[in-house]
């Protein structure tokens, strides 16, 4: 069985995470979806929520391509991540060339600890590649439409959000 791991914050989720998610159901028989804890980054969302909307919209995904698909928390090391998911793949989605060259870094740095775990790029669909969580946050607390860029639970989700703060 070839276990592919997605790690991110998901701090939401977005269309284009979900856009990488279904990609990597063709390349993986099990997705471990790995929702990092960072505490450096302050997320909107807690670990909780962002575990249930990852859970709620993988969920077709899942039925959609017969792949399983798990959500694991991780605040270790990714390439510890992997190797405890019995990962043989890393999924890594880009946006722009100027996601590559941290990527870049990061290919080399978990080679260095474990060379059997590889890393495999997915370029965004060319109509997700401007979406990122942290202009979707601000476009949200700003009160601009995000319906274009997440799913309606996650819109409602941030909505909520920003009307208490």
């Amino acid at each position: 069985m070839r276990t592919g791991l997605y790690p991110g914050t998901f701090d939401p989720i977005t269309h284009g995470h979900i856009d990488i998610i279904r990609r990597a159901c063709t390349l993986v028989d099990r997705l471990v979806i790995g929702v990092a804890i960072n505490r450096d980054k302050g997320p909107l969302f807690s670990l909780a929520e962002r575990v249930a909307m990852i859970e709620a919209e993988c969920a077709t995904a899942a039925n959609d391509t017969g792949v399983e698909i798990i959500v694991h928390p991780f605040e270790n090391l990714l390439i510890q991540c992997a190797e405890e998911v019995g990962a043989g793949v890393i999924v890594r989605g880009l946006r722009a060339v100027s996601d590559f060259e941290y990527e870049f870094q990061m290919v080399g740095m978990n080679r260095a600890m474990n060379n059997r775990v590889e890393t495999v790029f997915l370029m965004a669909d060319a109509s997700h590649q401007a979406i990122a969580s942290r202009l979707v946050k601000e476009i949200a607390r700003l009160g601009g439409d995000i319906s274009k860029f997440v799913p309606p639970v996650v819109a409602r989700a941030l909505m909520a959000k920003y009307a208490t703060r």
